[in-house]
């Protein structure tokens, strides 16, 4: 019970220690800043608003190699995560840090337990960084989600029209927002520069095979080449595509229906049991009362 109470006392002590020398501020101030400023597009959790002071200043202090920092970097705007590499790092960093000091006051209560918290802490760290990659891969999903229409509306347009810059401007208005968002800056890139190595720009930062194909044509279009036959192959190989994307989610929603039924069975079960267990006990209190 005594190592019980020092150890809380010694976590407690520690944890208002760290805030006060790395002076971050009150939830309630992190707020209040946070919401005067408008031009942040990613809502922010609780803990990362009140940490970010914290992260700020680890950021100053954090060296990443040149070749590796130039790679987060381009992942980092590919996945349109507004934050320099060292300040993604020290984020990870601090939640990190968060739970693994929770191993100082574990250890005077099960000493055992430390090394646990402190794996989470690293698998923790680990799964921080690889969130952008994660988001990379996610964001290219839907874009190729959407590809098989964006071939259709060229491959119909190009009957009477050879524009590229007016194909992608007219299909931008009504495409989702991560192909909206990629259409957008090649469309403005276009209006001020080479609409080939717009075109190539495209291609480097999706990152798809699918997209590169699109490109190829495009590219193909902006050279004069009489290539609908390509168009109209690439759309039906990108409908089969899609029937195949399909096929894959439809066939994992037994599973989850699966799941759902036998917790639904569960309660369902357990709504019996507690019912014949409530009527065995009055029996036995009638029985021998």
């Amino acid at each position: 019970m005594i190592q019980a109470i020092v150890g809380i006392l010694c976590g407690v002590g520690l944890f208002y220690v760290l805030v006060d020398f790395w002076r971050i501020p009150y939830y309630k101030t992190s707020k209040a800043v946070e919401s005067l400023s408008k031009k942040q597009k990613d809502k922010k959790s609780g803990l990362d608003v009140w940490l970010s002071g914290l992260a700020a200043w680890l950021s100053k202090r954090i060296r990443i190699n040149d070749f590796k920092r130039v790679q987060l970097e381009s992942d980092l705007k590919t996945a349109q995560m507004n934050v320099t590499p060292e300040m993604f790092k020290a984020n990870a960093i601090v939640k990190a840090g968060i739970i693994g000091i929770f191993a100082v006051p574990v250890a005077f209560i099960f000493p055992l337990l430390s090394p646990v918290i402190l794996f989470l802490a690293f698998f923790l760290y680990r799964f921080e960084m690889k969130g952008v990659s994660k988001r990379i891969k996610a964001k290219r999903e839907r874009i190729e989600y959407e590809l098989p229409r964006l071939v259709s509306n060229i491959e119909k347009t190009l009957a009477h029209n050879r524009d590229v810059l007016y194909m992608l401007d007219s299909y931008a208005q009504n495409a989702g927002p991560e192909m909206k968002h990629e259409l957008n800056i090649t469309v403005a890139d276009m209006k001020s520069g080479n609409y080939e190595d717009a075109i190539i720009r495209l291609e480097s930062r999706v990152g798809s095979s699918m997209m590169s194909d699109v490109c190829r044509g495009l590219i193909g279009i902006l050279r004069g080449d009489d290539n609908r036959m390509y168009w109209a192959s690439l759309a039906l190989k990108f409908n089969d595509t899609a029937r195949q994307q399909l096929r894959l989610r439809a066939q994992k929603v037994p599973k989850k229906v699966k799941r759902l039924s036998m917790c639904l069975l569960f309660c369902f079960m357990l709504i019996y049991v507690v019912v014949i267990l409530e009527q065995i006990m009055d029996s036995i209190g009638v029985l021998f009362g």
